[in-house]
């Protein structure tokens, strides 16, 4: 079904033939997808790739930059140091690895753990875009300045990190935070405690969110319930 949504002749949005599918077949899909595209720059192989790992249903979606030598052999986004950092962030405002969403820009590993060069992001980036369509988070933390790049080209990460800030998405608007990598907290105190102060704001983040989302469902049943009484 997937497949249909490449036909530039369909009328029928991509977005709304994904959400007729499983969310976990659609992301597999994904997978699948980079596996077999031969365009894909770094991937002379189906094991080469590294697709997003998490919660289908995951409020907050992680993104990274690119795979590391551990996360090659593993096949899954941030399990090497930086990964174990980000497991302890995320247990610091009691959030289960298991129910976020992580992924990265670059899907795969560049040589000696280079920066992702711009025709790298460009050709994995709209397998990024279908994991944020299937999974539709409230909220997308980018770490390090890649993944913030995607959605604030000309922002400098010292002054954006930890900042909540809506941006429109399609048809919806996904609120964006830019936090620090956690290899670069690793290598750097200052910036371990911005990274602990910024993950320190999500739950509050994500709470608000939650009431807006709530507010405006409330209003809308409201509304409906009016136009029956008419």
């Amino acid at each position: 079904m997937l497949n249909q949504c490449l036909l530039k002749d369909k009328k029928v949005s991509c977005v709304k033939m994904i959400f007729e599918m499983d969310k976990n077949d659609a992301l597999q899909k994904i997978k699948e997808d980079m596996e077999a595209d031969k365009d894909l720059p770094l991937v002379s192989k189906p094991e080469d790739v590294i697709p997003g790992d998490g919660n289908p249903e995951a409020e907050i979606v992680f993104i990274g930059e690119a795979g590391g030598y551990h996360e090659s052999i593993q096949r899954k986004p941030f399990v090497g140091q930086a990964g174990k950092l980000l497991n302890k962030l995320l247990e610091l405002i009691n959030i289960k690895r298991e129910d976020v969403y992580i992924t990265n820009m670059v899907k795969t590993r560049p040589p000696e753990n280079r920066d992702p060069l711009p025709e790298e992001l460009l050709a994995f980036g709209k397998y990024l875009d279908r994991e944020i369509d299937i999974i539709q988070p409230k909220v997308i933390v980018t770490l390090g300045r890649f993944s913030m790049g995607k959605f604030f080209p000309f922002d400098f990460i010292s002054m954006a990190h930890g900042k909540a800030r809506e941006v429109k998405w399609k048809d919806r608007w996904i609120t964006i935070v830019c936090m620090y990598h956690p290899a670069a907290a690793l290598r750097n105190g200052e910036i371990m405690r911005r990274e602990r102060e910024d993950f320190l704001k999500l739950p509050e983040i994500l709470t608000k969110l939650r009431e807006k989302e709530k507010t405006k469902s409330d209003i809308m049943k409201n509304e409906v319930s009016q136009m029956k009484l008419l």
